[in-house]
């Protein structure tokens, strides 16, 4: 059943069924042709009744127009039997295909059963893997048809009923399309001109030209040539596409078109030719001002003026026509060449060009020099690593050229910049030598020394050996491994040019800091006697036994070459392997202990590392008994990492001592028991007393001392260990401060403290069993802070051996410390001891030797510490024949004293002046000088 729409191009087809938007949807059963607008069933169905209306779309404008609806009614005369397939769609016996476009062949059958549709070529092969079946196989698309997807297709319609086919053959075609393009001609008058056009196409394109829009005639026109004439068909040539003119002349100019065409279409390609006819004219193409050649060389001269058509060229050296010989030739282009160049031919050269349209002229000077010649080159080297060396390269040139000088390294150009610290262009104008600072391995190579002018270049090149340190050792591997050793194997790495001489084998474990020099066997096998055992190994051996492992810890091992050089890079690491379990040999040390409650006896230890635990189930057997017994009491701690263990029993008696002892043991077995130790039982009670004649007093504005009488002990009554102060200032009761001495100390200061403060503090006793009670309460006032203002304008007077110093007083404020006196420190300039003098005065006499310089500064000194510190005075290193003065010591004018020997007593003030301007707060610089010269 089919409904046919009024066919238009470049439309879409799609069908309402009843109402919009209610669309037919395609399937097995229902196609729509997209070549006629066709509606096909191939088999009614009850559902199929309804209207449908033909809805066609511009594929261009998107504008839709719907036809008139047609109803679809079912016959009342009987149900349609099955039949074979009937095709009602199928593509044309030929279509032609166009190159590069996509191809759709149509195929939909009517039937009962609903047939099934495939596609096969004719000729038997696959259809190609580009092929895409749509609309349930009603369509065969082929994308970016080629020549290869010609042929013939089926189209096979098959049910129940039987099949039926249909055929068709795809043919190719393809529009002309350039394979060589003409491009824009730029000629000169009486030259000849070629332009070649090719196309491809199927079938194969025709050509014809245009010039200036119309078809290129051969006329039987004559043109005269001198005494000549040449008809225009033999001077214009057509063959195959490619044009050909000969003679060409300023009519000749214009825009050309080759016009390539078969029956599918046209392609054209565009060009302009010009023609130029102008006299020589050298503006745009001027002869070099300077030649310079080398004696001996051959150097060529251009002469290429700007000249349709080409200029005839001629030379002259000065005023002498130049005529050629065995060594001086004339070019076709014009030019003059000169073989075997000597001193006699420097000079101005001039060119003269001429044609049918004018002549011109223009000059370059030849300048004849000398060769350069290499008079001291690099020659080959041998250096260790960390050696300087310098790479000679010295010239002889011509005093005309200047010349420079370029080195290369391996091939490429020495970067001075980058590898600056090393590499140093050293010389003069005919010296290029290179210097090589701190020799390394990257440094061996070839280097070339390249002298350049402006006329020549040399070059010499020098091979670089670099001796050095090996490099890293390759393959590390464990091959055997016991509970103390492993036998380790390595390949030989780089020699850097020196034979390895010794190699060393470093271990690291997770318990060691960094790498460790391993003790290591001969060659393979287990050496006698550990100690004995070298460290190093000859140059020729690969493998070593290392041995003294601890058991049971995990192990890396690399390995060191050594040369004459010295020592390498290390090797990489080999893989992390572990020694095999053994009964520990080490007891844990630091046994002690005491303290604890009553009827308690504590024992401490420090635990033994992991790495010396040899095993798994490591543990600990401590054993005890009370001082004069023989029989030991045994317990086990299971914990590896166990710092102590607490024994308790109603009979023990208080602070009695104890020997004890503590042993090891893993899974292999038991190990050593640590030296016998005394250790006191817990005492009976903490101390009941506290500290008297408590008592305070500030010391600074930062510090404290509290003191106070020792308590009464006795030895019976177990050991005192110290005392403890608090202190506090009032708001901190909750959160006190605390400090502790050791037994026999009576006193304690207290650091850091804020200033002009009232701190209180109490004291107690304490022992192992606790801490006993606390004193009555102290109190203290820190004193205020010391002045900030340092001692102002300090002057020194020198002699002999005396220095007088004066300085301002320093003036406390209301929140600091008055001041009490002045402290001078002093010390030679040579960075001496610091020494120090007491005064209350604000000038002191120091007793120093002339022989030394001095840097001295002044501090106040009060109640609540030092003040702030005066700027360093400086006084220089004095002789019996030089001179004593008083100068104002403020840094500024410091310099100047440096001047004193060159300005003399009357320049001082000019020295002092001259370093910087006299301060305005100053009320006078004294400048008292007696000369002893």
């Amino acid at each position: 059943m089919l409904f046919s729409p009024k066919l238009l191009l470049e439309l879409s087809y799609a069908w309402i069924f009843n109402e919009y938007p209610s669309f037919v949807e395609e399937d097995g059963r229902r196609f729509i042709s997209q070549e006629t607008g066709h509606l096909y069933v191939a088999k009614v169905e009850p559902s199929d009744v309804g209207n449908y209306t033909c809805v066609v779309t511009s594929v261009v404008t998107a504008a839709r127009v719907l036809g008139s609806p047609t109803p679809l009614m079912l016959r009342a005369d009987g149900v349609m039997g099955e039949y074979e397939p009937k095709i009602e769609v199928q593509f044309p016996e030929t279509l032609p295909a166009a190159k590069g476009s996509t191809v759709r062949l149509e195929c939909f059958a009517l039937g009962n059963p609903v047939p099934r549709i495939t596609w096969r070529r004719s000729d038997g092969r696959p259809l190609p893997s580009k092929v895409n079946l749509r609309k349930f196989g009603g369509v065969l698309e082929i994308p970016s048809f080629e020549q290869e997807d010609a042929g013939s297709y089926e189209c096979l319609a098959e049910n129940s009923r039987g099949r039926n086919v249909a055929r068709g053959r795809l043919t190719y075609y393809a529009k002309p399309h350039w394979v060589q393009l003409i491009r824009d001609v730029e000629a000169a008058v009486e030259e000849s001109l070629r332009w070649d056009c090719r196309a491809g196409g199927k079938p194969k394109p025709s050509y014809r030209w245009l010039r200036n829009g119309e078809a290129l005639a051969l006329e039987s026109r004559h043109t005269y040539l001198g005494e000549v004439f040449v008809s225009e068909q033999e001077r214009i040539q057509l063959e195959n596409g490619a044009l050909s003119i000969v003679n060409l002349s300023v009519a000749d100019a214009g825009m050309f078109q080759c016009v390539a065409e078969n029956k599918h279409g046209l392609a054209y390609s565009s060009a302009e030719l010009r023609v130029l006819a102008s006299a020589p004219d050298f503006s745009t193409a001027p002869m070099k001002k300077l030649v310079r050649a080398q004696v001996g060389s051959a150097v060529g001269l251009d002469c290429r003026p700007r000249a349709a058509p080409r200029a005839l060229c001629s030379w002259k050296r000065g005023e002498v026509t130049v005529r050629e010989d065995g060594r001086i030739s004339f070019l076709k282009d014009g030019g003059l060449s000169i073989a075997n160049v000597t001193k006699a031919d420097a000079g101005t050269y001039t060119c003269f060009a001429e044609n049918q349209f004018g002549t011109a002229n223009d000059s370059t000077r030849l300048v004849v020099t000398d060769p350069t010649r290499i008079t001291v080159a690099p020659s080959n080297m041998d250096v260790s690593v960390g050696e300087s060396v310098v790479l000679p390269c010295q010239v002889r040139h011509d005093p005309l050229l200047d010349v420079a000088f370029t080195w290369y390294f391996n091939g490429a150009l020495a970067d001075f910049q980058k590898d600056g610290s090393h590499l140093e262009q050293v010389g003069r104008s005919s010296s290029g030598d290179l210097m090589i600072r701190n020799i390394q391995l990257k440094h061996a190579g070839k280097y070339v020394c390249v002298v350049q002018s402006a006329v020549d270049s040399v070059s010499s090149a020098a091979d670089l050996v670099v001796r050095g340190s090996p490099g890293p050792p390759a393959n590390v591997q464990v091959e055997e491994i016991t509970d103390t050793t492993a036998q380790v194997s390595w390949t030989e790495g780089t020699d850097s040019h020196s034979p390895i001489t010794a190699y060393s084998v470093q271990a690291r474990t997770p318990f060691s800091v960094g790498w460790q020099a391993a003790r290591t066997g001969e060659g393979s096998g287990r050496c006698c006697g550990y100690l004995s055992c070298p460290r190093s190994l000859m140059g020729k051996t690969h493998t070593a036994t290392v041995v003294e492992l601890n058991p049971w810890v995990e192990y890396e091992f690399r390995v060191v070459a050594s040369n004459k050089i010295g020592g390498g890079e290390p090797s990489l690491p080999s893989e992390k392997v572990r020694t095999e379990e053994a009964a520990p040999e080490v007891p844990p040390s630091e046994v002690s202990g005491g303290g604890g409650s009553r009827s308690e006896l504590v024992i401490t230890w420090e635990p033994v590392p992991e790495e010396l635990q040899n095993g798994e189930g490591f543990g600990y057997v401590v054993a005890f008994r009370p001082l004069g017994v023989t029989t030991w009491i045994q317990t086990v701690v299971t914990s590896p990492d166990a710092p102590r263990y607490v024994f308790r029993n109603e009979s023990i008696v208080p602070f009695a001592p104890y020997e004890v002892k503590v042993g090891v043991y893993n899974n292999k077995g038991e190990g050593p028991f640590s030296p016998v130790a005394t250790v006191f039982s817990a005492e009976e009670a903490e101390p009941t007393a506290a500290p008297a004649h408590v008592w305070a007093h500030s010391l600074s504005s930062s510090e404290i001392e509290v003191s106070w009488s020792a308590i009464p002990w006795k030895l019976s009554s177990g050991h005192l260990l110290g005392y403890e102060v608090r202190y506090w200032t009032s708001g901190e009761e909750g959160s006190p401060r605390r400090v502790k001495v050791v037994a026999g100390e009576t006193a304690a200061r207290l650091h850091g403290l804020r200033s002009h403060l009232v701190y209180h503090a109490a004291v107690r006793a304490y022992n192992s069993a606790g801490a006993g009670p606390f004193s009555a309460t102290v109190n203290a006032t820190t004193k205020k802070t010391p002045p900030s203002q340092p001692p102002g304008n300090v002057i020194w007077n020198a002699t002999d051996a005396r220095v007088f110093l004066s300085w301002e007083q320093v003036r406390a404020m209301e929140n600091e410390s008055e001041v009490t006196g002045y402290k001078v420190f002093y010390r030679t300039s040579g960075q001496g001891g610091l020494q120090v003098l007491s005064t209350n005065r604000t000038s002191a006499e120091l007793r120093l030797p002339v022989q030394e310089g001095y840097v001295v500064h002044v501090r106040a000194t009060t109640a609540g510490g030092d003040g702030a510190s005066s700027a360093p005075v400086r006084i220089p290193r004095r002789t019996k024949q030089g001179l004593a003065a008083v100068a104002v010591m403020h840094e500024p004018y410091q310099p100047a004293v440096s001047h004193l020997g060159r300005f003399g007593c009357q320049g001082l003030p000019s020295a002092i002046a001259s370093v910087h301007p006299v301060p305005r707060y100053l009320p006078a610089v004294l400048l008292v000088a007696h000369a002893l010269w």
